[in-house]
């Protein structure tokens, strides 16, 4: 197992590296830059702010000298947001982004595991119709289109919930509409992942095996079929994971949310080089850890792949 976990992080450092590098030559690449949308400055005053920056050096140059900071990690200034720095603002937005992102990935993987788990056992009854024209709807509205008529439904008719902000802290009832939105269409992907690899396994010789030593019913889907069912998922969580934290920054700025996502986008729109590199590489690292774990899951459940590294 230590080896198969080795391989799998051999694998993430490369992966990080050319993340940044696309990232930095394909924000370079855009049109426009940094101080385009500022009213003109004198031509010394300019000169000494690309300078402070390392704006003025040749882009190979200023390649390496960003690359030599991220591995002492430092993320540099922000060029928009005076007087912090990227590791300032991703400290104050990672919290909110992480709280969100989490707990949307748990929601969807519990739900959809019991609504797919759900429907294959009641194969072709109207329970598993249901399941899954629930989840056909849910894969087919984006979460865009999702948390505007959620907050218009649960905000702004029933006034149960606020439609923005994040209160003191984040507290419960501010999180429900944006987790709820950002998890919907993963729980409609799970669902139909669970359901066609549940039938699958419960056909399997291996369950026949089980049920004729006269296993119980519940000991026979919990302890055997489940787990052989969900390996298709488990290796979905690693998209899906990617899906929701891109997903949030559209969430994060519908709902006011003061995440990652808001700075993102401003710094986006404003070119920000700094705050969006810094922006890019946390993502890319929760997101390589997040698979990474996920990788490790997989191993756990597949033995034939542990042994498979265990022989090389």
């Amino acid at each position: 197992m230590l080896r198969f976990a080795f391989s799998r992080l051999l694998v993430a450092i490369p992966t990080l590296f050319l993340v940044i590098t696309a990232a930095f030559f394909l924000m370079r690449a855009a049109p426009g830059g940094p101080f385009d949308t500022e009213r003109p400055l004198p031509p010394e005053i300019e000169r000494n702010i690309r300078a402070a920056y390392d704006l003025d050096k040749p882009l190979l140059h200023q390649y390496t000298i960003y690359l030599s900071k991220v591995l002492r990690g430092d993320l540099g200034p922000s060029i928009k947001i005076q007087d912090f720095t990227v590791n300032d603002l991703i400290a104050q937005g990672a919290p909110a982004s992480i709280q969100i992102g989490l707990s949307a990935i748990i929601l969807a993987f519990v739900l959809g595991t019991l609504l797919g788990t759900l429907a294959a056992l009641r194969h072709n009854s109207s329970a598993d119709f249901s399941v899954m024209t629930l989840a056909m709807i849910g894969i087919v509205i984006p979460n865009f289109v999702m948390a505007p008529l959620l907050s218009l439904f649960f905000g702004v008719y029933l006034d149960w919930l606020p439609t923005s902000g994040w209160g003191d802290g984040g507290e419960l009832q501010y999180r429900i509409l944006p987790i709820t939105a950002l998890a919907l269409p993963q729980i409609a992907y799970i669902a139909r992942l669970t359901r066609g690899s549940m039938i699958e396994t419960l056909n399997a010789n291996y369950i026949r095996t089980a049920r004729a030593k006269g296993l119980p019913e519940r000991a026979v889907i919990i302890r055997h079929a489940l787990k052989g069912a969900l390996l298709p998922v488990v290796s979905y969580l690693g998209p899906a994971m990617a899906f929701v934290l891109t997903g949030s920054v559209v969430i994060e700025t519908i709902f006011s949310i003061p995440g990652i996502g808001r700075y993102f986008i401003n710094a986006a729109l404003n070119r920000d080089y700094p705050l969006v590199m810094g922006v890019v590489i946390v993502f890319a690292l929760f997101i390589i850890t997040l698979n990474f774990l996920v990788d490790i899951a997989y191993g756990y459940l597949d033995p034939k792949l542990r042994t498979q590294h265990a022989k090389r």
